[in-house]
């Protein structure tokens, strides 16, 4: 069988040898990756670890890679959407599993454990501000996943199908897929300090979460649809923005993830707290601790 050979228009690789958009090297990369949106939220992060071995950015995309407590660690902020995540995802399973030489796949697969440290709306009027919520499953707003192969193998088809019929989907939108987060991660991680949720990853911070300014809403009903539904017992728990590309695409490569947030706004009870970063930072040391 001849050897893929990716062409250079396929995976744009940097005259320096780094990686097209998070201008990282192969030599960069390590096996625990934690993801956060915010660029800034590197540096806390980063705070925490022993030694920093390098640090990198380009856009959106911030990277510190160091040590903590024996553990070779890198932090990556990814920005906001899932459009990024794809980036994200795509370029750091590339570090892994590509030969940049010769841009061909490695004979030997090389597993990352990524996860994302987020924060979050509440769609529960009883899930409490400050509030640790894991996506075990990420609800895919966004449509990401609807265009590689193999998605129905790694999605939740049963939870789509509920989720559609009970809100009523609107046909114009992307179908929805669901993909559960890492087994072995929300074991480690998650423990009996988080809540394990059914979290919708949403296409946009304003309309796609039912958020009305000035433009009317086409579905203005469909947050009440949504807290209504349930499935196996568990309600859709809260909104953010990249879960479910990055459980989605990370299943299909073979990789370990999840994404565990920070509840700073009850949509339910249109409460929000803008001092949530201290909740942030206990959420960071947990996950250091558990990766």
């Amino acid at each position: 069988m001849k050897t893929k050979v990716i062409p250079d228009s396929e995976l744009i690789i940097n005259g320096d040898g780094s990686i097209f958009h998070l201008h990282l090297k192969p030599e960069h990369l390590t096996d625990k990756i934690i993801v956060v949106g915010d660029p800034g939220r590197v540096d806390m992060v980063a705070s925490y670890f022993d030694t920093k071995e390098f640090e990198v950015s380009s856009r959106e995309f911030h990277t510190i890679g160091g040590t903590y407590k024996g553990k070779r660690i890198m932090c990556l902020s990814h920005g906001i959407g899932s459009d990024n995540i794809d980036i994200v995802v795509t370029e750091l399973d590339a570090l892994a599993n590509i030969d940049f030489s010769t841009r061909t796949v490695k004979e030997d697969f090389r597993q990352l454990e990524i996860v994302r440290i987020g924060t979050s709306g509440s769609l529960q009027p009883d899930l409490a501000l400050g509030t640790s919520v894991i996506a075990t499953k990420a609800i895919g707003f966004d449509g990401v996943l609807n265009f590689y192969a193999g998605r129905n193998e790694v999605c939740d088809l049963d939870f789509e199908k509920a989720f559609c019929e009970h809100v009523n989907w609107n046909p114009l939108w992307c179908k929805p897929y669901v993909v559960d987060a890492d087994n072995d991660l929300i074991g480690r991680i998650g423990r009996d300090d988080m809540v394990h949720g059914n979290t919708i990853a949403a296409v946009g911070f304003y309309g796609p979460q039912g958020r009305e300014v000035r433009l009317p809403l086409a579905e203005p009903e469909l947050n009440d649809r949504i807290e209504s539904f349930l499935h196996q017992g568990r309600k859709v728990t809260n909104y953010e923005m990249e879960s479910s590309a990055l459980q989605g695409l990370a299943k299909l490569m073979g990789h370990k993830a999840m994404t565990v947030c920070t509840i700073i706004a009850n949509r339910r009870n249109n409460d929000a707290t803008p001092n949530y970063k201290t909740a942030v930072a206990d959420l960071i040391a947990t996950v250091l601790e558990r990766i």
